[in-house]
């Protein structure tokens, strides 16, 4: 009977392949080292430095967080249906500019557990703040996108400020994304509802569509498309929990952010996109500027709902200076 390891031994291609792919199991074996981003201090970040841990919450559920790098404290709050990697590009940028960032994900999104209850704006708000407790951190600047932008808002309005020193929201849900008598210029419910249908009927299908089309702007004519954006977001939506991020449609679309806003005491930037195709301006961050004391409002020409990916280099440079001043 022939002997397998005798093809293996005349056989130099196999050899090749095999040693080869030993080779990336080596490597992929190693401690990860950051690599440096364009501008960033000549020191990189020690390995030992970059944290990933859980926590469980007073309701059980069990929150992953990431918490990168030295220095004042960074949180992140990521949008829907998405984990905390949607902001790696400027966690990294902030943590390799002697920042502590603090990414979690959301209740039923990511690595985080997926409790059959709690996904709404209060408990995503109170997951939060028994995050921080554990960490024991204070003189935090927040910063939210979309949902998160809604979770940072609920966070000031239920818990207040003792913790936190600066507020950031981009792309932002607040006021309140649904048309009602008070907020006319929102849009009408059926949107919603058609939101629900579509990811009952076929979520992964959904999913694809909403990325490679109006998050990331893709759908604008001439755009520069990311098949790499697009599967990432569509991997990151595939890890959330089939109810959690059903539930989310509603916290996100009906959460009236209103009176949260005006308990504002911190300084505060809105940044938005007026091509926003997913919470367009006019009914965001126009009406959050003006409910804000003191906000600043920051509007990036022609820019998606997804700054962090699309106007990358120009977000860090914002975020940072928000963060240093």
């Amino acid at each position: 009977m022939r002997n397998r390891n005798d093809d293996f031994a005349t056989d130099p291609g196999r050899r090749r392949v095999v040693v080869a792919g030993a080779a990336v199991l080596a490597a992929a074996a190693l401690p990860a080292m950051p690599w440096p981003a364009a501008g960033a201090p000549a020191s990189p970040i020690p390995h030992e430095e970059r944290r990933m841990a859980t926590f469980t919450t007073r309701d059980g559920t069990t929150i992953w967080y990431k918490d990168w790098g030295q220095g004042p404290v960074v949180s992140f709050s990521h949008g829907w249906p998405l984990s905390a990697d949607a902001w790696d590009p400027q966690i990294f940028h902030l943590a390799s500019h002697g920042f502590r960032c603090i990414a979690h994900d959301r209740r039923g999104h990511g690595r985080s557990s997926q409790p059959w209850h709690g996904n709404e704006m209060d408990t995503y708000a109170d997951d939060l703040e028994q995050l921080f407790a554990h960490l024991g951190v204070s003189d935090v600047t927040m910063i939210g996108h979309s949902t998160g932008g809604g979770e940072v808002a609920r966070y000031i309005g239920r818990h207040g400020t003792k913790r936190v020193k600066k507020a950031v929201l981009m792309g932002a849900v607040p006021p309140v994304m649904v048309q009602k008598p008070s907020n006319p210029g929102g849009l009408p419910l059926s949107v919603f509802d058609g939101f629900r249908q579509a990811y009952l009927a076929d979520r992964a299908q959904f999913f694809l569509d909403v990325a490679s089309g109006p998050f990331f702007g893709y759908n604008r004519p001439g755009a520069k498309v990311s098949e790499g954006n697009i599967r990432a977001w569509w991997n990151q939506g595939m890890q959330s929990g089939f109810k959690n991020a059903y539930d989310c449609i509603k916290a996100f679309s009906e959460t009236d952010f209103t009176e949260d806003l005006k308990k504002f005491d911190v300084p505060t930037l809105i940044i938005h996109g007026d091509d926003d195709q997913i919470v367009p301006i006019d009914a965001s961050a126009r009406l959050s500027a003006k409910l804000v004391p003191g906000a600043t409002l920051k509007i990036y020409p022609g820019g998606s709902h997804s700054l962090g990916d699309t106007s990358r280099e120009q977000l860090n440079a914002d975020l940072l200076a928000f963060a240093r001043a």
